[in-house]
């Protein structure tokens, strides 16, 4: 069924108006969180240097239905609906004019731009503070200002490779070769920092009426986020052992083969794991033995315990093990590949994928926002937007310069 956008607004942050000078993933990615929350994201969109068709770049990967016009590739839609395309040369006198009049309408600026960019443009934060005093500029780094990196470019690859990511499977597998995770991670996790860090500004320019400069730096974030469980017994001085979580970089961690599919399998507590123990046949003899007596000493013995369970898994079918397991609360889920993930029952239940009628582009299919609000839902208003789709729009809402 094509859903109909929302007419209006509804989330926390309606009211709020971001100028939104991020691009590609990291920073898209935030914006679109916080537009999906109701804010007025408008899109500053640049011409491009003449090598190309400008705008975000993201704009341009992608296979597109046929007769769709170009500019509109699967990513761009995913990470950048519920805003406002505006199509301006930074570069010139009018294009300046036009920031001026963009930046006194708005609250928040954010900004994947490398900062010594935005300075050549005349956009450093005390240059934007002078025009609107209580702003919230929000700097999307590649590496922290006070670091030898600062200024240096940064992409996901990069911060994979230079948080210590790209070291986690060959701690896994024993293969030493740096591997870079599929999926865009940095950029994600850097996106979801950024989109948290401009509704804590907002709350401390509520409080106080103060704006502020806001620098969100993958490479900290990333290796922030990957050290939650990897900094391990190195969270001491002196450490007492390794880097890396023992039960994560266990390479039995994984979806277990099952007479005709994979599930994912994790008794967690005592209870869970004798209960699993007797439903696998494994008897009293496995329940008493020391090696798995209690959390400390399981921790200690996973890959045995990830093995077993591969053993016990290839015994029965996947529909067998989530009947005997669900009534038992013992944690399992059937293994998806991407191509299941249409016909989950629970994703099908929320409404996890939406389909809507793009004007442009035709049918085309988004992931609803995920976070629900039981007061003022997330909602989505508006189609991703063609390169400059609302110039004349946003300009004529906005005064000009006195």
């Amino acid at each position: 069924m094509t859903k109909t956008l929302a007419p209006k607004p509804t989330g926390p942050l309606a009211g709020i108006r971001i100028l939104d000078l991020t691009s590609v993933v990291n920073g898209a990615y935030g914006t679109q969180i916080l537009a999906d929350q109701g804010a007025d994201v408008i899109k500053l969109e640049d011409p491009g240097s003449g090598r190309g068709d400008g705008g975000d770049i993201m704009r341009w990967a992608g296979h597109l239905p046929e007769g769709a016009p170009r500019g509109m590739g699967p990513i761009f839609l995913t990470i950048n609906r519920n805003k406002r395309s505006i199509l301006v040369d930074m570069k010139s006198e009018a294009g300046k004019r036009t920031l001026r009049r963009l930046i006194k309408s708005s609250d928040v600026l954010a900004s994947s731009v490398r900062y010594e960019g935005m300075k050549r443009l005349g956009l450093s934060y005390e240059e934007v503070a002078a025009i609107k005093s209580d702003i919230i500029f929000v700097h999307a780094a590649g590496y922290g200002s006070d670091g030898p990196y600062a200024g240096e470019p940064a992409y996901d690859d990069l911060i994979q490779s230079a948080s210590g990511m790209a070291d986690v499977l060959p701690r896994t597998d024993g293969n030493p070769v740096p591997r870079i995770l599929p999926t865009l991670v940095a950029d994600k996790v850097s996106g979801l920092f950024l989109s948290q860090a401009v509704t804590a500004a907002l709350l401390h320019r509520e409080r106080t009426g103060e704006g502020q400069f806001v620098e969100v730096p993958m490479f900290e974030c990333v290796t922030s986020f990957l050290l939650v469980e990897h900094l391990y017994d190195h969270a001491f001085d002196p450490p007492t052992g390794q880097w890396g979580y023992q039960r994560v970089v266990n390479p039995n961690r994984k979806p277990f083969k099952t007479k005709d599919g994979y599930i994912g399998l994790l008794p967690y507590t005592d209870k869970q794991w004798d209960q699993f123990f007797d439903a696998a046949g494994f008897g009293e003899a496995v329940k008493s033995d020391p090696r798995f007596a209690d959390y400390a000493m399981r921790a200690k013995h996973t890959r045995e315990l990830y093995g077993m369970i591969e053993e016990a898994a290839a015994t029965k079918t996947t529909q067998e093990w989530l009947d005997i397991l669900k009534p038992l609360s013992i944690p399992v889920v059937k293994t998806n590949s991407l191509d299941d993930l249409d016909d989950d029952p629970h994703l099908k239940a929320v409404g996890f994928f939406e389909t809507y009628q793009h004007p442009d582009v035709g049918r085309y299919r988004l992931m609803k926002p995920p976070v629900k609000f039981a007061r003022s839902p997330s909602n989505i208003r508006r189609h991703p937007p063609k390169l400059g789709e609302h110039t004349e729009e946003v300009l004529a809402e906005i005064p000009e310069e006195a």
